[in-house]
């Protein structure tokens, strides 16, 4: 996949999980946690959101190829992760790692370890992520040839 390519397939994924985050904002009341349902439905929202403004950056990073293929998969993990672990906290009513958004819910040992799993996982993806992003946006940064 070319570098225009990958940019253009994060906007089409972008507006996909927007489009996602707003369905997932027309069910929350059906969940065992409509609070973390609304997290949910905002995560989507957003990742979405954040999606799309990195594919339309995409032709001004300034990265080697390796990079830019590290920035796109950890980015489509990262921010799909973070809907669906959000979603996944929703339906099983799980709130150990988000106790305030959790409001004293509790899910059974697996589905708490799942869903821990995927919010420690994703918080270091797109923490790599912003930082790949910041290098290749650099002021001054050259090319790799």
């Amino acid at each position: 996949m070319t570098g225009a390519d990958k940019g253009r397939t994060l906007l089409w994924f972008g507006v996909l999980l927007f489009l996602l985050g707003l369905l997932t904002g027309l069910v929350t009341g059906a969940m065992n946690n409509p609070r973390m349902g609304l997290s949910s439905h905002l995560e989507g929202v957003l990742n979405g959101m954040f999606l799309v403004v990195l594919g339309l950056l995409w032709g001004r990073l300034r990265l080697s190829a390796r990079w830019l293929t590290a920035l796109f998969w950890l980015a489509l993990y990262g921010t799909y992760a973070n809907w669906a672990s959000t979603l996944a906290a929703a339906i099983f009513g799980t709130g150990r790692t988000m106790p305030i958004a959790g409001a004293g819910h509790h899910g059974s040992a697996w589905q708490e370890n799942l869903v821990d799993a995927g919010l420690y996982s994703l918080s270091v993806a797109m923490l790599a992520v912003c930082v790949i992003a910041l290098v290749g946006l650099w002021p001054g940064a050259q090319q790799p040839h």
